[in-house]
C-alpha cells in the first residue's frame, strides 16, 4: 500500500493498562498527539486489578530515604535469581531507566508513589535486599477523573470489600485488627463510611488505592494531555506501509499513526489455544480480566514478531474456584491466594495430607511447588486449610473475617466446614491419618517458632508476609480451635510472561533481531525481561511502566526521523542508526 497522506495520530496505543498509559503519557509529554484503543467498555485491564506495586531499585524514593544500593548489589542478586552469568541488554537497560522513570512521572505527572522501604525480596541471597526497592502508587480521589470516572475498571469484587479496594500495609493493618483496636474499628468505620457515601452519591467508591490508583493517575494525567482515550475499539489488524507498522484498524474504523503502534493488551491468559500449545492445557483459571485474549501478540507475530519460549510462560498463583451467579447465568471466578498462606493457623496439604511446601513463599514459588510435587498431574491441587480463630482473624480466601458471615459460602460448597481435622479429611477426600500426623506435627513446630521441614517464616519475606504482633515466628500458628475449614487450589494465573521479543527501547524484533519498524510492544505483549522467573513483587508493573516510558521517549526521539524525508528501513536491534546511512 502507498503511505497514507493523512494520519490520524502520531501514536496509537492499543491496551490501556499501565504499560500503554505509560507510553502514551510519555509520548504525549514531548509533544506528540496519541490515541489509547481499549477493547474493553472500562479502562485499566489487569493493572487496575492489581497491587499496584513496582519493583525499581534505586528509584528516587528510596535515594531520598538513604536507602542507597550497594554498588552491584541488585546485578548480583538477578544473575543469582535469574539463573545467568551475564545480564541480558534490556535487564541492564530497566536497572538504568527505572529510576529515570520514577522521577519523570513524579515530577511531571499525577503519579505520585510511597516508598515499600520495608518490602523484602522474595528471595534471601547475594544482592538481596530487605526493602527500598519496591513503590506503590498512592491513593486517589476518583472524583478528580470527573465522568472518566467510570470508565476505570473497578477493583475485582472477589477480593475487594463491596467493591472497596484495600491497599497493603497500615490500611490492611486496621481491617484484620478492627475487632481487636478502637482505634482500628474507627478507622474502618470511617472507610466504610466514605466508601458507602462515595456508592450513594457517585455510583462507586472514590477513594482510589493499589492498582486502581495507578491506572487513575495515568488515566488523569494522560487526559490533562489531551490524549484520546477510546472504548469499545478492539485492535483486529496492523496497517503496513512496505515494512513499517503505520496504523491498525480498529473494530471502529482504521487509525493511521505517523510515529508508530505500541502494544499493550495485556497477554494471553484468555487465549484458550495458545494457553493450551505452550502449557499443554487451557483448564487453568486466570485472574486477569477475560478480555486479555492475546490480540496484542497475534498482532506483532503477524508483522513478523516472534514469541521467544521460556521456562516459565506465565505468572501462576494459586487460586480458588469461586461461582458466581445463578443457575445458568453461574460463572467460575478466580480468587488468587496472594496473602492468606502465609499468616498463623494456615497450611497448604495435598490430597495425601501432607505438606509440600513453604506456604509463606510468594504465590509464584507456591505454584512451581506444586507442579514439582507430582509433574505428570494434568489436574494438580492442594488443599489450603486453617482453623476457626484464623478464619474469622483473617479469612480463607472468599470467606471474608468476622463478622461477616460464610454460610453462603459453605453451601456453594466452596467453603468446608468440620468439626475435626479427621472430618475435614473425610470431607475434602484427604488421608486423614497423614493429615492428622501433619497438624500435629506442624502445631508442635508452631509452639517452637520454627519449621524444620519447609523453614516457613525464615526468610525476612515470610515474615513480612506473616502476621508482626504473633510470636514467636509471625508466619508460624497452631491449628488448634475447631472447627476446621478447607478451600481448595488451583492452577491459576495473574498473567503472562510469553511476549514479544523486543530490543531495549521496547521495539519488536523479528527472527533475525531486525527491528518491526514502526511497532513496539510493552506489559504483557512484551517478553518478560525477568526470562519467566519471579524474583520481587513488582516484576510486572515495574518492567511495565519503564518499558512504557523508554517506548513513548523512542516514539518521540524518532518522530523527526518518520517527517523527514529518507524512507523508513528496517534496522538493527543494535544500532539505531537508519539503514540508508549505514551503507
Amino acid at each position: 500500500m502507498s503511505a497514507p497522506e493523512h494520519y490520524d495520530c502520531d501514536v496509537l496505543v492499543i491496551g490501556s493498562g499501565a504499560a500503554g498509559l505509560a507510553a502514551a503519557v510519555t509520548a504525549a509529554h514531548h509533544g506528540l498527539k496519541v490515541i489509547v484503543a481499549e477493547k474493553h467498555h472500562q479502562l485499566g485491564g489487569t493493572s487496575a486489578w492489581s497491587g499496584g506495586w513496582l519493583w525499581v531499585p534505586g528509584n528516587p524514593l528510596a535515594v531520598a530515604e538513604g536507602q542507597l544500593e550497594t554498588p552491584g548489589a541488585v546485578e548480583q542478586y538477578l544473575r543469582q535469581q535469574l539463573a545467568t552469568a551475564q545480564l541480558d541488554d534490556r535487564v541492564q537497560a530497566y536497572l538504568e531507566q527505572g529510576p529515570r522513570m520514577v522521577d519523570f512521572f513524579q515530577r511531571h505527572t499525577h503519579v505520585q508513589f510511597y516508598s515499600g522501604s520495608r518490602m523484602p525480596d522474595m528471595h534471601e541471597g547475594p544482592g538481596a535486599a530487605l526493602g527500598g526497592r519496591s513503590l506503590c502508587a498512592q491513593p486517589f480521589d476518583g472524583r478528580r477523573l470527573g465522568p472518566w470516572l467510570h470508565r476505570l475498571r473497578p477493583p475485582l469484587d472477589l477480593i475487594s470489600l463491596g467493591g472497596m479496594g484495600i491497599a497493603g500495609g497500615m490500611d490492611l493493618g486496621h481491617f484484620f485488627n478492627a475487632t481487636r483496636s478502637v482505634k482500628s474499628a474507627l478507622y474502618v468505620a470511617r472507610r466504610l463510611a466514605r466508601h458507602g457515601c462515595g456508592r450513594l452519591l457517585h455510583g462507586r467508591g472514590l477513594h482510589l488505592v493499589n492498582g486502581n490508583a495507578l491506572v487513575a493517575r495515568l488515566l488523569r494525567s494522560a487526559l490533562d494531555l489531551q490524549v484520546q482515550v477510546r472504548t469499545h475499539s478492539a485492535a483486529l489488524a496492523l496497517l503496513v506501509d512496505g515494512h513499517r507498522v503505520v496504523g491498525a484498524r480498529l473494530s471502529t474504523g482504521p487509525v493511521r499513526a505517523r510515529c508508530g503502534v505500541v502494544l499493550a493488551a495485556g497477554g494471553f491468559a484468555h487465549d484458550r489455544q495458545r494457553m493450551s500449545e505452550v502449557f499443554g492445557h487451557d483448564n487453568h483459571l486466570s485472574a486477569a480480566p477475560a478480555e486479555n485474549t492475546g490480540d496484542g501478540i497475534r498482532l506483532g507475530e503477524m508483522a513478523g514478531g516472534v514469541v521467544p519460549a521460556l521456562p516459565n510462560g506465565a505468572a501462576w498463583a494459586p487460586v480458588s474456584r469461586v461461582m458466581c451467579g445463578a443457575g445458568h447465568t453461574s460463572t467460575a471466578q478466580a480468587f488468587p491466594h496472594l496473602m492468606d498462606r502465609a499468616k498463623p493457623g494456615f497450611i497448604a496439604v495435598r490430597d495425601d495430607g501432607r505438606r509440600f511446601t513453604n506456604e509463606a513463599d510468594s504465590y509464584h514459588d507456591f505454584m512451581q511447588a506444586l507442579f514439582a510435587a507430582d509433574p505428570a498431574d494434568r489436574q494438580p491441587h492442594c488443599w489450603l486449610i486453617c482453623d476457626h480463630r484464623a478464619l474469622r482473624r483473617y479469612g480463607l480466601g472468599a470467606a471474608r473475617p468476622f463478622p461477616l458471615p460464610t454460610w453462603g459460602l459453605r453451601r456453594r460448597g466452596y467453603l468446608i466446614k468440620a468439626r475435626s481435622v479427621a472430618q475435614l479429611a473425610e470431607r475434602c477426600g484427604i488421608d486423614a491419618a497423614a493429615l492428622h500426623a501433619t497438624v500435629q506435627r506442624f502445631n508442635q513446630q508452631a509452639r517452637q517458632g520454627h519449621d524444620d521441614d519447609f523453614h516457613r517464616g525464615a526468610s525476612a519475606y515470610n515474615r513480612a508476609q506473616g502476621e508482626a504482633t504473633h510470636r514467636p515466628n509471625p508466619s508460624l500458628g497452631e491449628l488448634a480451635r475447631g472447627p476446621f475449614y478447607a478451600v481448595k487450589l488451583e492452577p491459576g494465573s495473574l498473567g503472562t510472561f510469553m511476549g514479544l521479543a523486543t530490543d531495549r527501547q521496547a521495539r519488536v524484533l523479528d527472527a533475525q533481531g531486525l527491528v518491526v519498524d514502526g511497532l513496539y510492544a510493552v506489559g504483557n505483549d512484551m517478553a518478560s525481561i525477568m526470562g519467566g522467573h519471579y524474583p520481587s513483587g513488582g516484576i510486572t508493573l515495574g518492567p511495565a511502566m519503564t518499558f512504557g516510558h523508554l517506548a513513548g521517549l523512542s516514539l518521540a526521539a524518532d518522530a523527526v526521523r518518520v517527517s523527514g524525508n529518507a524512507a523508513p528501513c528496517r534496522r538493527s536491534s543494535r544500532d539505531d542508526v537508519p539503514c540508508s546511512a549505514r551503507h
